[in-house]
């Protein structure tokens, strides 16, 4: 999705006039139009590198993770209730590279297709709603094979032009024969909070999925980000992870582990 920053002086706006900068909501409602405009980024697209937090680094458990995430515009008309037919695709990797011959331990595939759909209110863009239908895997096979899919909604919600609220509830089912127990691992649901300057130089995130069971057992992520310079869409990318199900083949294992590195966002905001 594609977001246009204009003059203050512009009537349709998410932004009151008297702010930095606003976001015309017209140019949002062409952009999602456009027929030209079908690829583009879908989540955060990383490259990152780190150690645990709370015991010793070695040269098996100090990694890289590296994560390419895109999205395609399948249908060139709009969809009834306004909404667009999106092909989805995100990929992790976790690379050991300070073992000998720089293994990549896990590979993780996610693709998915789903219907998106852009919100205003009162003539003011505030965010989107995804129904997406998605599959995650491994690419493994005997023992080491991991493998689920989900009927996932998705909503991210603009508070005011700094503060994003963002949620994904999903209706799973596991048919991989060596995770069964996944969902206690990997969870139900997600909701995060994503804080961004007026500028967009910097900004912050915090996301909890909830692993399934009442009591409060939550997998963390923790983001800061910095744009390097004001024209370019790189950033320095922090990361903080605390729980389990960072990567499919070891989901029962908990992490916590903080990598920095490189970041490329997609225009206006990430989808979790």
């Amino acid at each position: 999705m594609i977001a246009v920053l204009v003059p203050h002086t512009s009537v349709a706006q998410i932004i009151a006039p008297s702010k930095e900068e606003v976001i015309d909501a017209d140019s949002v409602r062409r952009a999602f139009d456009d027929n030209r405009s079908y690829f583009g980024l879908y989540k955060d697209n990383y490259f990152i590198f780190g150690p645990p937090i709370g015991s010793k680094p070695t040269r098996s458990n100090t990694n890289a993770l590296f994560q390419i995430s895109i999205s395609q515009r399948l249908t060139r008309s709009v969809l009834p209730l306004h909404t667009y037919l999106y092909l989805f695709y995100t990929q992790r990797c976790f690379w050991n590279v300070l073992e000998k011959s720089f293994p990549m331990t896990d590979l993780n595939f996610n693709p998915g297709i789903g219907l998106t759909k852009p919100l205003f209110v009162k003539d003011r863009f505030i965010g989107k709603v995804s129904l997406i239908l998605e599959h995650e895997s491994n690419g493994r096979d005997s023992t080491a094979s991991r493998s689920w899919n989900r009927l996932s909604i998705a909503g991210n919600i603009w508070l005011d032009p700094m503060i994003m609220v963002h949620g994904k509830f999903w209706a799973p089912w596991v048919d991989g024969e060596n995770n069964r127990d996944l969902l206690d691992y990997m969870g139900l649901y997600q909701f995060g909070l994503t804080y961004r300057s007026l500028t967009q130089r910097f900004g912050g995130s915090i996301r909890l999925t909830k692993r399934r069971g009442w009591n409060l057992n939550y997998n963390t992520v923790i983001e800061f980000y910095y744009k390097l310079t004001a024209n370019d869409n790189q950033y320095l990318f922090a990361q903080y992870y605390n729980g389990y199900g960072e990567g499919m083949l070891d989901y029962k294992v908990f992490r916590s582990q903080f990598r920095v590195g490189i970041c490329i966002k997609p225009p206006f905001f990430s989808d979790y």
